[in-house]
This record gives structure tokens, sequence and C-alpha cells, in this order.
């Protein structure tokens, strides 16, 4: 693995070309391209992520002065600004999502045995949920949100073994969370677990006719007729779990089986929340733990908004910023990848943060990120006084 290579070298090994090259083949990115390979600019944009850089041309900067490192980092051309910028224009952004998604599959492979030790389920279980991405309505026009302000939606599926995301998508601003359901094919036997703003109970019943599990939450208003109540031990928080069809013509015609409706207060909280489930199996209690766990896409999202380059982007354009985006969770599968194949006991962030430092050190990634202790010594005091006695 080593073989004296750059660290960042050494992190690119995890990639396997020949399926970006496929990806590039897909929508033609390198016609007409002579120096600047849609490989390379994947290269400097991860090299930005990695070791943190604020723009293209801190990118640009940071690489020319390695210049006689360049070609052992995987480039074939000196990089300029202007090139940089326009690759990231002009190259489709889709280009970076094949490939993103290519290596989804592979962290999925990798951590399909992380199963948390909360749920005892075969089948995995996905928490979607959106995040919007503020943006400068002056600066990015095309992502107007109302009069003053602009955003971009990142539509994504959590896959809560493993904590890595499954599928993703953008979408504007203003588009309702709900439609990102019509992006997405349901896996039998799989739960997906969501909040009220994707409450449809079209697509409800489409998860159901696929085979899948949904838990969601239960609007105040929603009409329904009980059909059983099944008994409940109270002292679980649990307060009615029950077998209900819905009232209302249009969601009746919209979904016309059975729902589960379970009622629960949480002591914590000090709340009563009313969550709807096709899957009449599970406890009572695993159902709202499910919901409860819908969380961690809140953490990952905070996560990854604080640690890789997505808050400030490096061009203005929609395709620029969408391929910003891709390469940055690119960025965060490959270390996922990394982390899994060499058995590296750190958080990511600590790996990210090392990398930043390191990415063009030539030490070996394993002695580099491995954790270990110090050796402390009993005469501190002494070796320093030999040290000024030298």
């Amino acid at each position: 693995m080593h073989q004296g290579k750059y660290v960042f070298s050494q992190i690119m090994d995890f990639v396997a070309r020949y399926q970006f090259d496929q990806c590039v083949a897909r929508y033609n990115g390198n016609h007409w391209v002579k120096n600047f390979s849609c490989w390379e600019q994947f290269l400097a944009l991860v090299f930005g992520q990695l070791s943190c850089r604020e723009s293209l041309r801190d990118i640009v900067v940071c690489l020319g002065a390695h210049r006689e490192k360049l070609y052992h980092l995987g480039f074939r051309s000196t990089i300029a600004r202007t090139t940089l910028a326009d690759a990231n224009e002009k190259r489709d952004w889709r280009i970076f999502r094949d490939f993103a998604e290519i290596l989804i599959k592979e962290t999925h492979e990798l951590y399909v045995d992380d199963r948390s030790s909360d749920f005892d389920f075969s089948e995995p279980i996905y928490i979607i949920d959106s995040t919007t991405i503020e943006l400068c309505l002056n600066l990015f026009p095309w992502a107007k949100l109302k009069t003053v302000r602009a955003a971009i939606k990142v539509n994504l599926g959590l896959n809560l073994f493993g904590n890595i995301p499954s599928f993703f998508d953008f979408s504007s601003g203003k588009t309702l969370d709900v439609f990102f359901f019509d992006r997405i094919t349901f896996e039998p036997g799989a739960h997906y677990v969501f909040d009220r703003g994707y409450l449809d109970f079209k697509r409800l019943f489409s998860i159901h006719q696929a085979g899948a599990f949904f838990v969601t939450r239960a609007k105040d208003n929603m009409s329904f007729r009980r059909l059983y109540s099944h008994p409940v031990d109270k002292k679980t928080g649990v307060r009615c779990d029950q077998t209900i069809v819905l009232k209302n013509y249009q969601a009746i015609k919209n979904y016309p089986d059975h729902l589960r409706r379970i009622k629960f207060y949480d002591s914590e909280t000090n709340l009563y929340y009313v969550f709807l489930t096709n899957n009449f199996d599970l406890e009572a209690t695993t159902v709202a733990d499910l919901y409860k766990h819908r969380w961690q896409i809140e953490l990952f999202f905070k996560w990854l908004k604080q640690h890789l380059k997505i808050k400030i982007f490096w061009g203005r354009s929609e395709n620029a910023v969408k391929t910003q985006i891709c390469v940055a969770m690119c960025a965060f599968l490959i270390v996922a990848i990394m982390k899994k194949k060499l058995k590296i006991k750190r958080n990511s962030y600590e790996i990210l943060q090392i990398l930043s430092m390191s990415i063009v050190d030539k030490n070996p990634l394993t002695k580099l990120i491995s954790e270990f202790d110090l050796q402390e010594t009993d005469e501190p005091l002494e070796k320093q006084a030999r040290l000024w006695d030298y």
C-alpha cells in the first residue's frame, strides 16, 4: 500500500479508476478535453475537500506549491484556476453523482455487518430527510427561493446500520420533500423512517405495495376510524396501539388498507407522539424507538456541513454547486471505505483532521492514522537538562 507513496495517492488507491471512467464515458465528460481530464478535476476537488481548502484559488495555490509532487499525486498537467473553474461549470455534475452511487454500494457491502445494537433486524433501516443549504441570491439567482433568499435542497436516505448514505438527490428549495419518494426504489422488507413532511397516503401505499415498511408521525387533523385496540403496557410509555382505516374519501382511495396507529408518551420531553406504520408485528416500543433514531440523519447533516466544504462554494452555477456537493459525498465515502479496509478505530472527524495536515506527506496511512499511546517517562526534567547540555 505505502511503497513511498504520498498520503493523497494512498487514499485514492481505494478508488477504482475504471468505474470512474465508466461514469465519465456515460456523459461524454472528456469530449474535446486535451490537458485537464475529468479524473484530474475529481482529484483536485477531493484534494480540496480533504485538505479543507476554502476556494479554487486556494486549491490551485496549494497544489502549485508542490509542483514537483503533482505527477505522483495523479495529475498529468499543471492546474490553472480558470481551467478548474471552467471544468466545474461545464462538465456534467451527474458524473460525480453516479460515481458517488458506486461508492455507496461498495461502502454498504463493507458495513453490512455493522448492525445497530438497538435493533435486531436483518433488513436495512433507512432514515429519510432533507437539508436546505442557504445560498446568496445575488450570486446564485438560479436557486431563488423567496424575494431575498436562495437555497438548494439535498434529499438523502441514511442507512442506520453504519450511518452511511444510501441514496441522495437534489431539489429546489421550493420543492416539497414528499416528491423525493417518486425517485426511490423501495426494497422489500426494509424500514423507511421519516417525519410528517413526507406524509402522503398515495406514496405511503406505494411503499406498502413494494413489501417495505414505513414509520412516520400522524398529522393532528388526520381523520380515521378505529377497528381494533390492542393491549398495551402504559409503563413503557405506550398509551394506545390501534388498527385503523382512514375516513376521508380521497385518503381511502389513496390508502385503502389498514394502518397501525400508536400513541406514545415520552417522559424525557413530556410530549405525546402519534406514529403511523404498516408493520403490525413490531412491538409498539420498537416503533417509537425507530422514529427516535431519525435524529441520526440530523446529526449526519450537521457533521457534513461542519467538516466538509459544502457551505462555501467554489462556483456559482447550478452545475458547479451540485458537482461540489457530490464530490464532498465521494470524499466522505472514500474515507469510510479506507477506514473499514484498514480497520481504523478512530472516528471520521479525527481521520479528516489528520489527513488535512498530512495530505502530501509520505507516511503510511496505517501508521499515520492508527491510535497509539505516548510513552511516559519518570524523569522528564533530566531529559530536558541533557538536551540543553548539548
